[in-house]
């Protein structure tokens, strides 16, 4: 029984609904209704914390879904799973073939930077200056790119960007 079937949510039924609702209206073909049925579950799934079925339902919209930009979607979902997990590494191969489809993603660019950055810490506790350095470098890069996209977002990033010393003037205007 599909997932939607079985919500006993209040949001995820109404939700549900006016889904099944636009499905029916808007003129898709049955695979793209297909997908959006799986990457739905999936979405359910991933806010109970049904991380393994949300992959499940991930990987079969991954299948049938054509659209970059729904693809995009889905590949950003998946590595926000894998980073909950702390699975950094298969969060970053998501998060970059995400920004593959949709380049202009600052959520996913802001992802990697807190990904790298958070790297660069384990790397400075370790002892590893260059290896750290090296992370917040590129932490800072994926960080300019995502507020140059969205210059009101991440304000603790810029303020990070400022007090490191990685800031460009033109990254926030």
């Amino acid at each position: 029984m599909p997932r939607s079937q079985r919500n006993d949510n209040f949001i995820d039924k109404t939700f549900t609904v006016m889904a099944d609702i636009i499905l029916k209206v808007l003129p898709i073909d049955s695979k793209a209704k297909e997908a959006f049925v799986y990457y739905r579950d999936g979405m359910s799934a991933q806010a109970e914390g049904e991380y393994a079925e949300a992959l499940e339902n991930y990987e079969e919209a991954l299948k049938l879904e054509e659209d970059p930009n729904d693809r995009s979607e889905i590949l950003y979902n998946m590595g926000l799973i894998h980073a909950s997990n702390g699975k950094l590494e298969e969060a970053l191969g998501y998060y970059h073939q995400s920004l593959d489809l949709n380049p202009r993603k600052p959520s996913a660019l802001n992802n990697i930077a807190v990904i790298y950055h958070h790297l660069g810490e384990k790397s400075k506790q370790a002892g590893n200056e260059n290896e750290a350095e090296s992370l917040f470098d590129k932490a800072a890069e994926y960080w300019k790119q995502a507020i140059r996209l969205s210059p009101n977002s991440y304000l603790e990033a810029q303020n990070w960007l400022k007090t490191t010393g990685r800031s460009e003037i033109d990254v926030f205007f």
